[in-house]
């Protein structure tokens, strides 16, 4: 165990998951969470996890807590979480909305809640989140995802302008399309064609949460590939 601690949140995801194993080859102390035991079994050993729904802001920072106290306050939280859905405009429903609103940015704020405070007694901390580029680009037939990753956006944003001046920086990557194996059987290959490791990914938010990257705070990194 080491002082430098680092939550890594959809540590069951591939993304998750290898963002995970980077950290703690760096020299963190790696705690990943997720709200599906059966994902967390896949991490290797000496890393620890727990079981939260983030999206519960009560669960969010409760699950934070007991990490503090169980191995230290956390110095890096790395929010890998998000779900997608496919519709048009004319179709979404307040369910779809609620969903992609609730999970792609309402998870982010309520951890970056439950964080702040350990990283404002020490003084530093990095949080990244994992946007995506429609979050940035208009892009037809994703219409609730598309806007909940443009609120993950602009909330990244709004954090770094309050959160950095307690030593506290906020960025984000923003991936196209990952290449994982729950998107290769539903994306087509001229789509997969383009499609970025999770383990590329890992090394981006890897080098965010280091100290090499001090001077960035606010970005929002396109990742999105050749």
């Amino acid at each position: 165990m080491t002082a430098r601690v680092a939550i890594v949140v959809g540590a069951g995801g591939e993304l998750g998951r290898v963002t995970a194993q980077k950290l703690a080859a760096d020299g963190f102390t790696v705690v990943g969470v997720d709200r599906s035991a059966e994902g967390l079994k896949e991490l290797p050993d000496g890393i620890r996890s727990e079981v939260g729904d983030a999206t519960d802001p009560a669960v969010a920072k409760s699950v934070v807590d007991r990490i503090a106290v169980e191995a230290g306050p956390p110095e890096v939280l790395v929010n890998a979480l998000g779900t997608y859905h496919l519709g048009d405009a004319l179709d979404a429903t307040p369910e779809d909305l609620r969903l992609m609103v609730d999970v792609n940015a309402g998870a982010a704020l309520w951890l970056t809640q439950a964080v702040a405070p350990y990283m404002r007694d020490r003084g530093t901390g990095a949080v990244v989140h994992v946007a995506a580029r429609p979050g940035l680009e208009p892009t037809a037939g994703m219409l609730a995802y598309s806007v909940g990753k443009a609120a993950l956006v602009h909330l990244t944003r709004v954090l770094d302008l309050e959160l950095r001046p307690l030593g506290i920086r906020v960025n984000a990557v923003a991936p196209q399309v990952l290449d994982t194996a729950k998107n290769r059987p539903y994306l087509p290959p001229e789509l997969m064609a383009h499609a970025v490791s999770p383990e590329a990914i890992a090394d981006i938010i890897a080098f965010l949460v280091s100290d090499a990257a001090a001077p960035i705070s606010g970005a929002i990194v396109p990742t999105y590939g050749a």
